[in-house]
């Protein structure tokens, strides 16, 4: 699987150009919604990201791995690819995420919550309606 498809790649990257356009004019940061979100299909880890720097590699957003203490923070591409599971698997990316929530909410609720997947859930029940997809 193709963790991370050009049109994502770009919506990423967009947001990130946004963000350093809003700190080049002493602009609040923009609370951008997450547009890729990965997972362990084997286990509870999850990655949701709203941007992608320049390098490539280095994604913005939450990093879930399963202790119960989702993180705000920077996490390698390079190196969730690289992650082996059992049976031949690989880390996955949510093929159907869509989100209105930006990141805030997103932070919000899986900390008070324990975890992306559950944070996932209430806001789904908050807000079901679909957007349009990026790929």
């Amino acid at each position: 699987m193709i963790l991370l498809p050009e049109s994502i790649r770009v919506a990423l990257l967009v947001n990130h150009a946004r963000h350093i356009a809003a700190q080049r004019v002493d602009l609040p940061n923009p609370d951008l919604a997450p547009v890729l979100k990965l997972f362990n299909p084997c286990g509870s880890a999850t990655w949701i990201a709203t941007e992608l720097d320049e390098d490539g590699d280095t994604l913005f957003g939450m990093a879930d791995l399963g202790f119960g203490c989702p993180e705000l923070g920077f996490f390698s591409l390079w190196e969730i690819g690289r992650v082996r599971l059992p049976f031949g698997l690989t880390i996955e990316r949510d093929e159907h995420f869509l989100t209105r929530h930006p990141l805030s909410v997103w932070a919000q609720k899986a900390r008070e919550l324990g975890s992306i997947s559950q944070a996932e859930m209430a806001l789904l029940t908050i807000d079901p309606e679909p957007l349009p997809r990026l790929h």
